[in-house]
């Protein structure tokens, strides 16, 4: 499995928070069976057959199982280095990425028609060491699904392209069905979570920024935005983070437990019970997103939210991205 290999000057950061706190162990409603079985292999051979990588996988998701046969998968690009180290990530990550497979978004493509899939996700790592932080090479693997399956939903999660518009506009005219940046943790957090290239200000400009792009050229789309919990935010802050991404014109939000992959990583100060995460759900529901997933196994990318989205687009209840 990837590691994290941490810049220097970060390790010790890292280690003296982990002398500080005692890990706890997971609670019963964390502990999910190890996602195996005929159809799990017979998904990955399609992977592994094209040289492609799902953030299922890299992030160990508790959830792959269920989402991978629920008509849902979330495929990385861009290789599986990111030039950024977030410390909650379990994403190799290096100075230099690995070189770009041009070839990538038609395997992405086949891959997904091939695994019977009605809503897919690209993410990507970050790419820092490209001249369009990899914009392009998503907006071509978008543009790849929509040609082989026209039907088929397409949801691009991004990095931030350090909140250049001309990336984001890229990514936008591929046609993606939904925009979504993940905002991650509080403000306060944010420096100590997240790389010091990303801030809590820049993300937020990100999301309204692509809505404003797609509004403009005439194709709106869904943004969507996650909040991992357990980092040791306050419940002020977490309304407080929940009113920035709505003034930001955000329609989506999931907030879900976060794990602790390697001992290299972040500890989790708290477990937070299904209770508060369903009492949270509804105070986003009041604040008016559109649809909330909350819950200690959601992710980012997660088969509850994803259905509730499709079922809308299909419906035509929220606006869908034509394509190009």
């Amino acid at each position: 499995m990837p590691i994290l290999l941490c810049p220097p000057e970060w390790r010790p950061t890292l280690m003296a928070t982990h002398d500080r706190i005692t890990p706890t162990p997971k609670p019963a409603w964390l502990k999910v069976p190890v996602p195996q079985g005929a159809e799990v292999q017979r998904l990955r051979g399609i992977l592994r057959g094209r040289g492609l990588h799902t953030v299922c996988e890299e992030a160990r998701c508790p959830n792959l199982g269920e989402c991978w046969a629920g008509g849902t998968a979330t495929f990385m690009v861009l290789g599986d280095t990111c030039t950024r180290g977030c410390r909650f990530c379990s994403v190799k990550t290096r100075s230099q990425g690995q070189p770009v497979d041009a070839d990538e978004p038609r395997k992405v493509a086949e891959a997904a028609g091939a695994m019977g899939l009605s809503y897919v996700v690209l993410t990507m790592v970050d790419r820092d060491d490209l001249e369009d932080g990899g914009a392009a090479h998503v907006a071509a693997t978008v543009r790849a699904i929509k040609q082989q399956r026209p039907n088929m939903l397409v949801e691009a999660l991004t990095g931030d392209f350090h909140g250049e518009s001309a990336h984001l506009a890229t990514v936008l005219a591929g046609g993606p069905d939904v925009f979504a940046h993940n905002l991650e943790t509080v403000e306060r957090l944010t420096p100590r979570v997240r790389d010091r290239r990303c801030s809590y200000a820049q993300s937020l400009q990100v999301l309204a920024e692509a809505k404003r792009l797609a509004t403009v050229a005439g194709r709106p789309v869904v943004t969507k935005s996650s909040l991992m919990l357990g980092l040791g935010e306050s419940e002020r802050e977490v309304e407080t983070a929940m009113d920035d991404l709505r003034q930001h014109g955000v329609d989506v939000l999931t907030l879900g437990q976060y794990l602790r992959p390697t001992t290299l990583h972040l500890p989790v100060r708290e477990h937070l019970t299904p209770a508060r995460f369903a009492a949270y759900e509804q105070r986003a529901r009041r604040k008016g997103f559109l649809y909330v997933a909350s819950g200690p196994l959601v992710r980012s990318s997660y088969k509850a939210a994803e259905f509730y989205i499709e079922g809308m687009l299909r419906r035509q209840e929220l606006p869908a991205a034509e394509t190009p």
